[in-house]
């Protein structure tokens, strides 16, 4: 979490939640599809035909871990649904070297056709299988473990003695379960899999299903036999072999809960293991259905390119996103696993028991679970004060939605370039925020009833949007109250919820489906107009985009479930906005409305007329009359509007002077997440006097809140995440006070070689200091190198890659794209620091040109992991030479290595965004910051 917040700080940008891609292609080939062997291939659609489909796997695999490759027999039950001589099902560089079907007249081999450019095989019968029929087709296979982060991979890890250990892991979603074994490879093709793995004695196998016996087999290998799993999509199936060390406990229901690690690391799983067990008891008691395997994995790979895996009873993670070190892990450390192994879990319901039809509503399953990190972290985790955090996911998720090049959350996709593109900000994020907002708009209690009935009615099966939107219509329906919880019947009987549309909107009936189309099946968000006239609010909707097209904006159209409180009443107001354009009356005048209360509503709003000087009134004068996260809504729309020219920079800037009164997390942050921008694209001119201006203003801003930062680690969680950003940040713009704290620090933790113990929370600041000396970043590289600590390796890594030692930059580049010193997995974070660093900058955006084709090979087309590099190292860009230069780079691909990427496309706009702005602000930049040179006296703070 602490990470996400000093990226932000460093360089504004986001980090990467998924995992890679592969090949662009049509949704029908252009030419009729040629097999290897020269012979026609018999489909060219990518989407398999649904004459076939497969009941049950039994599944053999045998990696070598000294040779690093594997073979493995596939037997597939398969249903006929049309007579057809012909199997197609996927596989990617698999070899292919005996097929048999097994049908009810006996034994026969089959022909088979490769057409690689869709990942599919073609089993040729020259016989009919005939409709209602059962057969099942056998295949034998090789191939090598993967180079990559996905399919069937090798990872390592290097031990204290300096011994290389080899480990295979799975990593399967999107489309890489073809890449391991002949398959149906889409979710909708649900089975049943029954694993077998064979290994040497002296690893360990582990699956999605507990093992149910383990066999000798002739030259002392071992083979483990793991029972039968439920129906699930191939996406979800999971095994490792390695020489992982676990502990355990079981839940309350009797769920065996086990963490697995490399055995030095093992120390490390204690607060993992014991959230999973909290957490996975409360999902089987909110959900209201019991969790249906026996057991439950959590596994730390030494090489993982996403955040974590929710693969159907073995979840698989980062090893900085399960191990915790009491000593050494921070708070925001603790926040982020917690959330991690909450997003996972989540899955187990949303996702696996139930099924999106088709990657285009991936946001069913990933918008899900990121909102559930929250409700669940809500109830069970009161003490890490997640609520603080839900609208920073709001406003990452506007940053991307507010470009041209944005996408529904429910959008139309094929290849899989496409598929891995929607695992991004609009399908977590922007999900989990419009869930929110739904939420508000229902009531908790009628969501609740309405997502139970949703998983239960689908359970095991595949659903598209529509599918929710009718389970949260009348949610008290006869069927569920005879079935439901005694609360629920309860909340029913108390309340007439046909009637409870009418706090919104009087006169329709509520309709979910067609409000939340609104906000699904078109791209964007909507910025709401409000003027306030007397007694009188005129309210307008348009869409909100950065653009200088303006018929880009034109047909949009949302139902916006509006929220509003006044200066003379605090009761949250609701009224459902479905035109363009309409009227609400106040019973009388105030001095202030606020629209989208708490930001419960993906929206922005602009006060037209007297609007924002009345809310900069209200703040300057009685900040907390507003919430927290009201406030910080109000600094991030006040600036984003800005962006669009609906409102002056100078009045940006009045507002954010308040800022030196504020003292909350979220607010403070978006504070910095405004103000900071704007001297980071001052960094890549040549303008140093103005940029030093804006850094004083913002130091000045915050000075009094930072000094009153103390450098220990007492406090609540978000109060304590505040002094690293607050610290950090100081340091980083030499706030004398705080550079010399910190280099007093570092020196005695130097000295005692690392040994003694820094406050955690201020261990971030210290190394950054320290990092600006040769001997300090070299003394950092060695601990590096030697610690065991995932999350203060974490914190190091961030150190040295905003050193102003260019050299030193460039060899961490280097080595992260090697991976023996830096795990290649890093590489994104580091290259996207070094982008954000004044003195690397150059260095990132010439070593992604230079590496570009290793980088997508590693990483894969159209993963997160690639589209965080390329926007983390170009949106600070600011001048018509630079995009010329991106566009020319770019420009330069052929469609085989990115060229089609939605990415490419955000980097030129965003580029172009932050033209437009410079064009237009900088000079009211300079005259306000002129103005206001002296205006904040230490008085004041």
């Amino acid at each position: 979490m602490l990470v996400a917040l000093v990226l932000l700080l460093l360089s504004f940008g986001s980090l990467p939640t998924s995992s890679g891609a592969q090949l662009p292609n049509q949704g029908q080939t252009k030419d009729p599809p040629i097999a290897t062997n020269g012979q026609p291939f018999p489909w060219n659609h990518m989407r398999l035909p649904k004459t076939i489909s497969p009941l049950h796997y039994d599944l053999s695999i045998h990696p070598n871990l000294t040779t690093l490759d594997f073979t493995g027999t596939v037997r597939i039950e398969l249903d006929v649904h049309e007579d057809t001589n012909s199997i197609v099902l996927h596989s990617k560089k698999l070899h292919i070297f005996s097929v048999l079907l097994l049908a009810p007249e006996g034994v026969r081999p089959l022909q088979v056709l490769e057409y690689p450019r869709s990942h599919q095989l073609a089993l040729l019968s020259d016989s009919m299988l005939i409709k209602g029929s059962k057969y099942e087709v056998q295949l034998e296979f090789a191939a090598n473990l993967s180079d990559s982060f996905h399919g069937f991979y090798k990872s390592s890890y290097r031990t204290s003695s300096g011994e290389v250990r080899f480990m295979a892991s799975t990593q399967f979603e999107a489309t890489f379960a073809r890449g391991a074994f002949p398959c149906f490879d889409e979710p909708a093709f649900k089975a049943n899999f029954t694993i077998r793995i064979t290994r040497e004695r002296r690893h360990i196998a582990i699956s999605n299903m507990p093992k149910v016996k383990t066999i000798e087999l002739p030259g002392g290998l071992l083979e483990d036999h793991f029972d039968t799993s439920v129906e699930m999509s191939t996406y979800l199936v999971a095994y490792i072999v390695s020489d992982f060390l676990s502990v355990s406990k079981t839940t309350q229901h009797g769920v065996k809960i086990s963490v697995y690690a490399v055995p030095e690391k093992i120390d490390q799983t204690a607060y993992a293991l014991d959230a999973a067990v909290k957490l996975l008891d409360f999902y089987d008691d909110y959900f209201d259905i019991p969790y249906p395997l026996p057991k439950q994995d959590l596994a730390a790979i030494p090489d993982f390119q996403s955040g974590a895996m929710e693969n159907w009873g073995l979840t698989t993670y980062r090893e900085s996103g399960l191990l915790f070190d009491p000593d050494k892990s921070s708070v925001s450390d603790k926040l982020g696993i917690t959330k991690v192994i909450a997003h996972e879990l989540a899955h187990q319901w949303f996702g696996n028991l139930v099924t999106m039809e088709w990657w285009n509503d991936l946001w069913l399953n990933e918008g899900f679970a990121k909102f559930m990190e929250f409700v669940s972290l809500d109830i069970t985790y009161p003490e890490l004060q997640v609520d603080d955090f839900f609208l920073g996911k709001c406003f990452e998720a506007m940053e991307v939605d507010s470009l041209s090049s944005s996408h529904p959350v429910s959008h139309p996709v094929e290849n899989p370039v496409q598929i891995q593109e929607m695992f991004d900000d609009v399908s977590y994020d922007k999900g989990a925020c419009i869930l929110n907002m739904l939420r508000d708009f229902l009531t908790p209690e009628a969501f609740e009833i309405g997502i139970i009935k949703y998983l239960k009615r689908f359970s095991y099966k595949n659903t598209v949007n529509s599918h929710l939107w009718e389970s949260l219509t009348n949610v008290c329906t006869s069927d569920y109250l005879d079935e439901g919880r005694m609360k629920h019947r309860e909340f029913c009987s108390n309340r007439d919820l046909s009637s409870g549309a009418s706090k919104w909107y009087s006169g329709d009936e509520l309709d979910v489906k067609t409000i939340m189309d609104t906000w699904t099946l078109q791209e964007g968000f909507p910025l709401v107009t409000v003027e306030v006239r007397g007694r009188e609010v005129r309210l307008s909707q348009e869409r909100y985009l950065k653009t200088d097209d303006p018929s880009l904006t034109e047909g949009f159209l949302w139902q916006i479930p509006l929220t509003y409180m006044t200066s003379v009443s605090n009761t949250v107001h609701r009224f459902l906005l479905k035109t363009k354009t309409d009227v609400l009356y106040l019973p009388e005048e105030v001095d202030w409305v606020k629209f989208n209360v708490d930001m419960s509503g993906y929206y922005m709003v602009h006060y037209a007329g007297e609007g924002w000087n009345s809310i900069i009134r209200l703040l300057q004068n009685n900040h907390t009359a507003l919430t927290s996260n009201d406030r910080a809504s109000i600094v991030q729309n006040v600036f984003q509007l800005v962006s669009v020219g609906k409102v002056r920079l100078d009045t940006a800037l009045e507002l954010s002077l308040y800022l030196s009164k504020e003292t909350e997390i979220m607010a403070v942050t978006q504070g910095f997440g405004e103000l900071v921008p704007l001297y980071k694209l001052m960094e890549k001119r040549d303008m140093a006097d103005l940029e030093k201006q804006m850094k004083d203003y913002i130091v000045d801003l915050f000075r009094g809140l930072i000094d009153r930062q103390e450098w220990t680690d007492s406090g609540s969680v978000s109060e304590r995440m505040l002094r690293s950003y607050l610290l950090l940040f100081a340091c980083v713009r030499n706030y004398a006070p705080c550079v010399t704290k910190a280099t007093q620090l570092f020196n005695k933790w130097k000295e005692s070689d690392g040994n003694i113990s820094l406050p955690v929370d201020v261990t971030m600041a210290v190394f950054m200091i320290g990092a600006r000396t040769p001997e300090g970043w070299d003394f950092l590289l060695e601990k590096y190198r030697s610690s065991g600590q995932m999350s203060v390796k974490s914190r190091m890594k961030v150190a040295m890659a905003f050193s102003p030692l260019q050299d030193k930059l460039t060899w961490m580049m280097e080595q992260s794209l090697y991976g023996e010193v830096i795990k290649t997995q890093d590489l994104p974070d580091v290259v996207v620091t070094v982008s954000g660093n004044p003195h690397g900058y150059k260095m990132a955006w010439e070593f992604l040109r230079a590496n570009w084709h290793a980088l997508i090979k590693k990483f894969d087309l159209g993963s997160h992991s690639v589209s965080y590099m390329v926007t983390g190292v170009t949106n600070q860009y600011s001048t018509r030479d630079m995009l010329h230069e991106i566009r020319g780079f770019f420009g330069s691909l052929s469609e085989e290595t990115g060229s089609e990427m939605r990415c490419i496309q955000q980097a030129y706009e965003s580029v172009e965004d932050n033209i437009r702005w410079m064009d237009t602000n900088l000079p009211l930049l300079q005259a306000w910051l002129d103005k206001h040179k002296h205006r904040i006296s230490h008085e004041d703070l």
